[in-house]
């Protein structure tokens, strides 16, 4: 049973940094991509990172480039995603959600390559 659990959000000055930890299980992850979407109150789900099976390949939507570095660390049955946000801004704040591509190696935005997600953390950010 694939599970994906993340952790790390909170409450952060404008300014400020925060890092992001999403614990996968139950699959192979390390042959495919896996990301990061967020979703704000009254909003669509929204890309935010992706990376590759291998940790060689890394994508960010525009907003968040310079700012948030994906990471990811991969182990027999089980997978770490990281993001590393800093410089954040009150306009970061969202449900943050870790999310696995299983048919996917490469990098990816779409939002449907993405099978299994997890139940999202809330990062909120003072100005």
């Amino acid at each position: 049973q694939v599970q994906l659990a993340e952790s790390g959000g909170g409450l952060v000055e404008a300014g400020g940094s925060l890092r992001l930890s999403c614990a996968a299980s139950g699959s192979t992850f390390g042959l495919s991509a896996m990301g990061w979407f967020r979703q704000a109150p009254g909003t669509e789900r929204e890309f935010v990172a992706s990376i590759s099976y291998n940790s060689g390949d890394t994508y960010y939507a525009n907003s968040m480039k310079g700012r948030f570095t994906v990471s990811r660390d991969n182990a027999k049955n089980t997978a770490y995603l990281y993001l590393q946000m800093n410089n954040l801004k009150s306009e970061d704040t969202a449900v943050y959600y870790c999310a696995w591509a299983p048919r996917r190696a490469g990098v990816t935005s779409l939002i449907s390559e993405y099978d299994y997600w997890g139940q999202g953390t809330q990062v909120t950010v003072s100005s």
